[in-house]
């Protein structure tokens, strides 16, 4: 679960972004940073003997993702200000400079690119991201007590 979770959340965040150019604003990088991190951690716990530490490690990075995408989506339904000055800026190699700046889509993180149930990618990350760090943890726990 540790593994699964934040390598299918990745998965699914650069096929949105590479098969649906749905583009990754500076809040959704945010996001993705603490799955790497719990990935590692638990592709690292598979070959030490003290697992649990790192394990735990990795739904506490799961669980950071979860909490950063709850405020992103925050943000998209305008419950509170975001960071200000929060864009993120998709380059372009091919072209002249100017085609290029003028062809950039400019991803605004208060604005949702995508929803499903009208809940945002940002709002799912945080639902699932959270509820799998606590089912993580609780295994743990329960595997602690015996």
């Amino acid at each position: 679960l540790a593994i699964a979770v934040p390598a299918l959340a990745l998965v699914g965040a650069y096929v949105a972004q590479y098969g649906f150019a749905l583009y990754p604003c500076e809040m959704c990088w945010w996001q993705r940073w603490p799955h790497f991190a719990a990935l590692a951690l638990a592709l690292l716990a598979t070959q030490m003997k003290a697992r649990r530490p790192l394990i735990a490690m990795a739904a506490v990075a799961i669980g950071v993702s979860g909490a950063i995408g709850l405020f992103h989506a925050g943000v998209e339904y305008k419950w509170w200000e975001g960071i200000t000055g929060c864009a993120m800026i998709e380059t372009g190699a091919e072209g002249s400079a100017l085609d290029n700046i003028l062809a950039i889509p400019l991803v605004r993180c208060d604005e949702a690119a995508f929803r499903f149930l009208s809940i945002s990618m940002a709002g799912w990350n945080g639902i699932l991201s959270l509820a799998s760090a606590l089912w993580i943890g609780a295994l743990l726990m329960k595997g602690r007590a015996k």
